[in-house]
């Protein structure tokens, strides 16, 4: 199929994508600017929907929010429902009485060019627990209804249990739930009964946190959305191993009676990797999924929308099929492909659901059965213009309408040190020389300019979804990178200062936007 044939939602399906040409910014919120060592939901998020306008950018795409664990990644949270507790602002804390200025001063004193996660992680949760504790006595009459029903909604679905296991993977050490004593990772109900007497004021203040990151995620996006802008979050396809859903939903995973899994998840060999990426999550159990009707992925979505308008969901191909590595391989070469769910899945959550806010992240390994499962539902793909330009069949022209077109992802180095190549760069002198002809040529630009004129190539195409990371549209090279796929540590510290974000940046997009017919009208 032709790109441009691509189903545009027409008489049959409601669209997906805003049905104006729109440009958008992708951006991790732990990387917007701001006083306490890493970004935050708050005053300074508000304040970057504020840019957002300045720039006529209508969309404002970000990294997973769950919190995070080892390694710091966005893509392994510790709960596919839970809010990343070290995204919650602390100035927002400050203004509802919950903290006071001297108690923070130890945040201030964080870099704000990157985020220090062993740094703050340790301060800021003890600030977070400090605010619970007093929520009783200093939050108002209407902010404690709001979290009394905020527990009530939530807590038998996932909160509850979400607050069991963060208490449990201290009391061991911060270990996976499989390493735990026998009777927590078999939920022995007598032995979680005593741990709920023991810790009931840990695991209230464990719910109200998650409340304080409800209560201003809302704040936040009602503030995007009446300045015209879309919130578009991104959500893995699987659960980590080390999280509250594997233990207490252990039967929708190919997991033994330990916790172990047999297989995990990952892709073959591929631009980023000669070995592959071996991810280690555990698998789905799809039979189990099939026979309940798909509700713990209807959940799932249903959460989603609560906090977006559209969500990316990583990894789509694993839909149709996906990659089973054996669990005791050190590489991700050897595998095989397994079927996915495929129709069913999608059939299910639109029937529950209505109009699937989707995107999919259709990278890789794409298969011609692949494009078809999503383009039998209408569901945006992705094109990525420094995978695409490659390509010696490639045009812009090939880009379709019901796509979203982005220079480069959180995945990709930044345009600049993609183009000029940068230390560990996987391609040789020769391939780089290569790629460097082959954008010039697509973009009609020069190498001083290369980032403006991919983003302007971005905006330039049929897509109604044009995205550039923030990195791109400062200019920025290879040392604002914000993930280098199989990595092991390093990554997810990017932030932007706000001396960055000048008078003369936001005016240079708006200028791009406005020249491509993108600009937000709202």
């Amino acid at each position: 199929m032709n790109p441009q044939d691509q189903p545009t939602t027409s008489d049959t399906e409601p669209p997906i994508l805003p049905t104006e040409r729109r440009a958008g910014v992708c951006l991790h919120i732990a990387s917007l600017p701001g006083p306490c060592g890493i970004g935050e939901i708050g005053a300074e998020a508000r304040a970057f929907v504020d840019k957002m306008r300045d720039m006529h950018l209508g969309v404002w795409q970000f990294l997973p929010t769950g919190p995070t664990a080892y390694g710091d990644s966005p893509y392994q949270p510790l709960s596919t429902f839970a809010g990343n507790e070290m995204l919650i602002s602390i100035g927002d804390l400050v203004d509802m009485g919950l903290l006071v200025e001297h108690e923070v001063e130890e945040l201030a004193k964080l870099p704000t060019g990157f985020v220090d996660y062993g740094a703050l992680i340790p301060g800021k949760n003890r600030l977070l627990d400090t605010a619970a504790r007093r929520f009783p006595q200093e939050a108002s009459d209407e902010v404690q209804a709001r979290c009394a029903a905020f527990i009530a909604a939530n807590d038998a679905a996932w909160l509850h249990d979400y607050a069991l296991f963060r208490i449990l993977k201290t009391r061991h050490g911060e270990r996976p739930w499989p390493e735990w004593t026998p009777e927590y990772v078999h939920r022995d109900e007598q032995a979680l009964k005593d741990l709920e007497v023991d810790e009931a004021a840990t695991i209230g203040a464990i719910k109200v946190i998650q409340f304080l990151f409800d209560h201003q995620w809302q704040r936040f996006r009602n503030h995007a959305n009446a300045s015209g802008i879309l919130l578009f979050g991104d959500m893995p396809i699987y659960i980590a191993l080390d999280s509250s859903d594997a233990w207490a939903n252990r039967d929708i995973l190919r997991l033994g009676e330990d916790g172990q899994p047999d297989c995990v998840a990952g892709v073959p060999p591929d631009y980023f990797s000669e070995d592959g990426q071996l991810w280690g999550n555990p698998l789905y159990d799809w039979a189990k999924h099939a026979a309940n009707g798909y509700r713990w992925w209807i959940d799932r979505l249903q959460a989603s929308a609560k906090l977006t308008d559209l969500v990316r969901i990583d990894h789509f191909r694993g839909f149709e099929a996906f990659w089973s590595i054996p669990a005791d391989s050190a590489t991700a070469r050897v595998g095989a492909w397994e079927p996915g769910p495929g129709d069913a899945i999608f059939d299910a959550m639109k029937a529950s659901l209505g109009v699937l806010p989707i995107v999919a992240e259709d990278l890789g390994v794409i298969t011609p059965e692949v494009e078809a499962l999503r383009d039998r539902h209408h569901i945006p793909g992705m094109r990525v213009l420094q995978f695409d330009v490659c390509d010696d069949d490639f045009a812009l022209s090939d880009v379709g309408r019901n796509s979203v077109c982005y220079t480069g992802t959180h995945d990709n180095d930044t345009t600049i040190g993609w183009f000029h190549g940068s230390p560990g760069d996987i391609r040789s002198a020769e391939e780089i020389e290569r790629t460097q002809k082959a954008v010039l040529d697509i973009t009609g630009g020069t190498p001083e300019t290369i980032h403006n004129d991919l983003i302007k190539a971005a905006f330039s195409t049929e897509a109604q979804l044009a995205i550039a990371p923030m990195q791109d549209y400062l200019g920025l090279g290879s040392e604002a990178r914000l993930n280098t796929p199989g990595k092991p540590g390093g990554n997810w510290r990017w932030r932007v200062t706000d001396a960055q974000l000048t008078r003369k940046v936001c005016d240079n997009v708006a200028d791009m936007v406005r020249a491509s017919g993108r600009e937000l009208t709202h």
